[in-house]
């Protein structure tokens, strides 16, 4: 399929009808914090999830561990990774922490940015020594940001061929992908997985409250998430803290929009006892929001949003870690055929 025809076959729900569907069904549990299902798993998580990326800068080796204890020992389990944080030492750091019976008690998802069959096995099996496991919960396809991250994770010789080897032989648990460019590159990721008879079990995107209004995933993407029954990670509801400083909105109507979406579990950064507690105080006191007070937030955010300044991972490159980093994705063998074609 040409990407053109691709996009211009594309159907979109109304938003306001993607705003509207249920958030699933939570359950209080450890300490309080409402669980939810991932997806058609049946896995339950906490609703607010710990982000890999913040704990491996800004703190200590030790004061990371204890702060992942913490985290858990308070009730969060569901702990998000990449291959590529701080240089791995933010993996390196939660496989010290998962020590001493921890890692039995969470939900464990890292990333990996390999698009060619062998670096994306040479990443994973990186990320399960310093993770110290022999398993992934979750495993996902990073920074699908660009029309050709698809086609080659799907091609022959491709990083999908890795991650379903390492599910065969119990490495891996679930598969998703992530991304944070643009809606339209995750539905084709979907498109295409389709084309090869494969369903993923989670999806990572940006869901937050300028999203809403600027090239939105949760308008365009999480209806058909819902629809195919995929579980929804939501990450960036304060866009790295770019968002806070809009002065629009504070930290916990960010995570509240998020969790207010059909969201399994919405990841954000925690590098600090008092952003976990705030994290923590957010799941608890979160209601699911009326149509008035949902219309309310909106609006105040809608001027800020226009333009996408202040969701920068959407428009400039400061969050793109492949882009500045093209040698993790791998070289391709010569024979490798293109899915897609522009027309000429």
């Amino acid at each position: 399929m040409q990407r053109r025809q691709f996009l211009k076959g594309l159907t979109v729900a109304p938003f306001a009808a993607s705003l509207a569907l249920n958030t699933p069904p939570t359950v209080t549990a450890n300490e309080g914090i409402p669980y939810r299902t991932l997806g058609q798993t049946g896995e339950r998580v906490s609703l607010v999830g710990l982000g890999g990326a913040h704990i491996g800068r800004g703190i200590s080796e030790a004061e990371a561990v204890q702060l992942i204890r913490s985290a858990i020992d308070r009730g969060i389990n569901f702990l998000d990774n990449s291959w590529d944080y701080n240089n791995g030492d933010s993996e390196v750091r939660m496989g010290k922490a998962l020590k001493d019976g921890y890692r039995q008690k969470v939900f464990l998802m890292t990333k990996l940015d390999g698009r060619t069959k062998a670096e994306a096995a040479k990443q994973l099996d990186e990320s399960l020594g310093r993770l110290q496991t022999d398993h992934l919960d979750l495993i996902q396809h990073h920074e699908v940001i660009r029309f050709e991250d698809p086609d080659r994770i799907f091609a022959e010789g491709g990083a999908q061929e890795a991650v379903l080897e390492a599910k065969k032989a119990g490495k891996v648990r679930y598969i998703g992908f992530t991304g944070h460019k643009d809606p339209h590159i995750h539905l084709y990721m979907l498109e295409l997985a389709q084309k090869h008879g494969f369903s993923f079990d989670f999806v990572q995107m940006p869901l937050n409250v300028m999203d809403a209004h600027f090239r939105s995933f949760a308008h365009l993407v999480v209806p058909e998430l819902v629809r195919q029954k995929i579980g929804v990670l939501g990450m960036k509801s304060m866009g790295g803290g770019v968002i806070l400083k809009s002065g629009v909105v504070t930290p916990v109507e960010c995570l509240h929009y998020a969790m207010n979406l059909p969201t399994s579990v919405v990841i954000t950064g925690i590098n600090r006892i008092p952003i976990l507690d705030q994290a923590i105080d957010a799941a608890k006191s979160f209601r699911p929001m009326s149509q008035a007070a949902l219309d309310t937030l909106l609006e105040k955010t809608r001027q800020a949003a226009a333009d996408g300044q202040y969701e920068l991972f959407k428009t400039s490159q400061h969050f793109d870690a492949t882009a500045q980093h093209p040698e993790w994705l791998g070289t391709e063998s010569p024979h490798v055929q293109r899915v897609t074609r522009m027309p000429s």
